[in-house]
C-alpha cells in the first residue's frame, strides 16, 4: 500500500485478492471502531487516509458509525478530517447526519472545516438542522458555522429544518 489518499491501483494493474481482503479487514476495523487495531495497522504502514471503492476513508467510516476513540486515533495519526468521499460528503457531515455529537466535537477539535459543504452546498449545520440535532447545531455554531449559509438551491439551515418538520431546530435557528 502506498501513502496516497486513494487505494485504487495504477491504471491497468490488477489488485492482489489477498491485499483486497486485508484492506476490507482494515475498513471493518474502522466500522467497528477498533481504535487499538487501527493504530497498530497504521503504525505498520497502512495509510491513515486509505479509501474504499466509494471513496470512504477510514475516518469517514469511523465517524459515520459513531466511534469517537477510533476517530481520535485516526486523526492523531494523520487522517485528513475533511477528506470527502466520492459523493463529496465529509466525516463531519456524516457524524451530524447520524447524530454523533462526540464525533463532531472530536473532528472540530482536530481542525475539521465547520463550513465544509458538499457539492450541493449543504453544510453539516444544514444536515444537523434537517434531523433536529440541536446539540450538534449548537456545537457547530459555537465553532463558527454560519446559520445563514445557503446551499446550491438557495436553502438555509432554517429552510432545511422547515422542510423536515424539525421544530426544535427551527426555533434554535430563529434565535441564533
Amino acid at each position: 500500500m502506498t501513502n496516497s489518499a486513494d487505494s485504487s491501483p495504477p491504471s491497468g494493474q490488477a489488485i492482489d485478492p489477498q491485499l483486497l481482503e486485508l484492506a476490507q479487514q482494515v475498513f471493518d476495523l474502522a466500522r467497528r471502531g477498533d481504535a487499538a487495531m487501527l493504530a497498530a495497522v497504521i503504525e505498520k504502514g497502512v495509510p491513515p487516509n486509505l479509501r474504499n471503492e466509494n471513496g470512504d476513508s477510514l475516518l469517514m467510516l469511523a465517524s459515520y458509525h459513531g466511534h469517537v476513540d477510533a476517530v481520535r486515533t485516526l486523526l492523531e495519526r494523520g487522517a485528513d478530517p475533511d477528506l470527502r468521499n466520492n459523493n463529496g460528503q465529509t466525516p463531519i457531515a456524516g457524524a451530524a447526519f447520524k447524530g454523533f455529537e462526540g464525533v463532531v466535537e472530536t473532528l472540530l477539535a482536530h481542525g475539521a472545516d465547520v463550513e465544509g459543504a458538499s457539492p450541493d452546498g449543504r453544510t453539516a449545520l444544514m444536515v444537523a438542522a434537517m434531523f433536529n440535532r440541536t446539540a450538534i447545531m449548537e456545537l457547530l455554531i459555537a465553532h463558527g458555522a454560519k446559520p445563514d449559509a445557503r446551499d446550491a438551491a438557495g436553502a438555509s439551515a432554517l429552510d432545511a429544518a422547515g422542510r423536515m418538520g424539525a421544530a426544535d431546530a427551527q426555533a434554535k435557528l430563529r434565535n441564533a
